[in-house]
């Protein structure tokens, strides 16, 4: 069992800044991939960013792309997401997840971090 704890969201002026962090725990997550998702109110949830775990390659969705980074620390077990120049439109619940990466869908997920970007 992976048990995942996203902190950091909260209420930010458009241009700002926040920083996501994701703490798991129960496992080592050598053998994992771990992703970012968000789903804004009345909007499908939608993915957002992952990391390798092991070899921290990453893959972005369009959206986040030169705005969000999402990054790992092996030794605190905990992957974060660096949101930057953010618009009122990234308003969401943010949630982190984990998958095997020998299988196609993210198992363990967090509860959810509410980031809140004003106009």
């Amino acid at each position: 069992q992976v048990q995942l704890v996203e902190s950091g969201g909260g209420l930010v002026q458009a241009g700002g800044s926040l920083r996501l962090s994701c703490a798991a725990s129960g496992r080592t997550l050598s053998m994992y991939t771990m992703g970012w998702f968000r789903q804004a109110p009345g909007k499908e949830r939608e993915f957002v960013a992952s990391i390798n775990w092991s070899t921290a390659s990453t893959n972005y969705a369009d959206s986040a792309k030169g705005r969000f980074t999402i990054s790992r620390d092996n030794a605190k077990n905990t992957v974060y997401l660096q949101l930057n120049s953010l618009k009122p439109e990234d308003t969401a619940v943010y949630y982190c997840a984990a998958r095997q990466r020998s299988l196609l869908k993210y198992e363990y997920w967090g509860q959810g971090t509410q980031v809140t970007v004003s106009s």
